[in-house]
């Protein structure tokens, strides 16, 4: 627990270190985060969540938060290794949001959520977006989705609420041998109680949003965040107003699916019908 705590720890991160140069820049020259988000045109909980390390200083940023604090070009300079991530750049920031969050509500209509895949299943998902790639980038893209999940060996935090699309556990993702396998785990660890599950079923009709996958997180230190994706794009959210709407959004989906117990028998009965299918082939 305490080493998982540690990866975690944001303290640990050179974009945190570089968050706390700007806090430190900030109260310096005797400013709110309010005023200062005025000064480079955002909130001031977005330079809060800078400031915590759980948003990035993009370059345009930097500059202007250089021009605002006198800063001389130190966060320009800086920026750039802070920045840097071993995920696609529509999903960087989530992604590094994620791990430091002490809450996760996510809400997936077709795939398994990064968090919960099986590397068998992490790697059919990678090798459809990415037909041409050679095996050595897909074990690459493998082992970082896999690293994400190892968020949840820790045993309490973050607390992590999933609702799936039914069409999740249907889309016979790598074939049924992979299908059981990537059902069992999300079983599993439903069953130990590190994550609530559940299934919005094909019969409860139209439900939103039904078009795109959805992640709500919220942190100790920071305003809580929202996350839309679709294909290859994604937008990180920080608006209280957009993350109360994508919250209550979230709140139906769950008043929509069935019940956790309910979720968990029918992924224990889809895994064993392709268990069954498996063994049949």
């Amino acid at each position: 627990m305490a080493e998982a705590r540690k990866k975690k720890d944001p303290s640990l991160s050179p974009r945190a270190i570089i968050g706390a140069e700007l806090r430190h820049a900030r109260e310096n020259r005797g400013v709110s985060q309010e005023a200062l988000g005025e000064l480079v045109f955002v909130s001031g909980s977005y330079i809060g969540q800078m400031e915590a390390g759980t948003r990035r200083i993009r370059p345009e940023m930097a500059a202007q938060l250089d021009e605002a604090l006198g800063t001389n070009g130190f966060f320009e300079r800086n920026c750039k290794a802070a920045n840097k991530s071993k995920y696609p750049d529509h999903f960087a920031e989530a992604a590094e949001a994620e791990a430091l969050a002490t809450g996760i509500k996510e809400f997936a209509p077709l795939l398994v959520p990064g968090l919960l895949q099986t590397p068998a299943y992490a790697r059919e998902v990678f090798r459809a977006y990415q037909p041409t790639a050679t095996e050595d980038e897909i074990d690459e893209l493998v082992d970082a989705r896999i690293v994400r999940g190892r968020l949840l060996d820790d045993p309490t935090t973050p607390w992590l609420w999933v609702v799936l699309g039914e069409a999740v556990l249907r889309q016979a993702v790598g074939g049924p041998a992979v299908m059981a396998e990537a059902l069992r785990h999300i079983a599993e660890l439903a069953r130990r109680h590190r994550v609530i599950v559940q299934v919005v079923p094909f019969g409860a009709g139209a439900y939103g949003p039904m078009d795109g996958a959805m992640k709500l997180m919220s942190f100790t230190d920071a305003p809580p965040l929202s996350y839309v994706e679709g294909h290859d794009l994604g937008h990180l959210e920080d608006d209280p107003a957009t993350v109360a709407k994508h919250t209550l959004t979230y709140d139906l989906l769950g008043a929509t699916a069935l019940s956790p117990r309910d979720s968990l028998a029918l992924i224990e009965s889809v895994a064993e019908d392709y268990a069954h299918e498996d063994r049949d082939l």
